[in-house]
């Protein structure tokens, strides 16, 4: 079994920040690459920001220059610093990590249980 478990969202007013973690845990053999979707209602969800082990970075075009995404592979944990809110960032944040499990053969994908983050203007 592989868990995350995400923390640090909330509210904040436009201009703020607010940093995200997510730390995985359970029977984790090695992690491919970690990151953060994030879903506004009625819109689709969308990849914010991927962190790869070897600490290559992705960010969606809107997030570019205000979020910051790092990991600390030895605690298995990633962390998305996000700047400059804008009202447009609202959603609730998904934290994903690509696993590859113990005694297992293939990678998969698991999700944390997602955190709100809400700007207000």
């Amino acid at each position: 079994q592989v868990r995350l478990v995400e923390s640090g969202g909330g509210l904040v007013q436009t201009g703020g920040s607010l940093r995200l973690s997510c730390a995985a845990s359970g029977s984790i053999f090695s992690i491919n690459a970690m990151g953060w979707y994030r879903q506004a209602p009625g819109k689709e969800r969308e990849l914010v920001a991927t962190i790869t082990s070897g600490g290559s970075t992705t960010y969606v075009d809107s997030v570019k220059g205000r979020f910051t995404i790092s990991s600390d592979n030895a605690k298995n944990t990633a962390y998305l610093q996000m700047n400059s809110l804008k009202p447009e960032d609202t959603a609730v944040y998904y934290c994903y990590a690509r696993v590859l499990p113990t005694q297992s053969i293939s990678s998969h994908n698991y999700w944390g249980q997602g955190t709100q983050v809400t700007v207000s203007s």
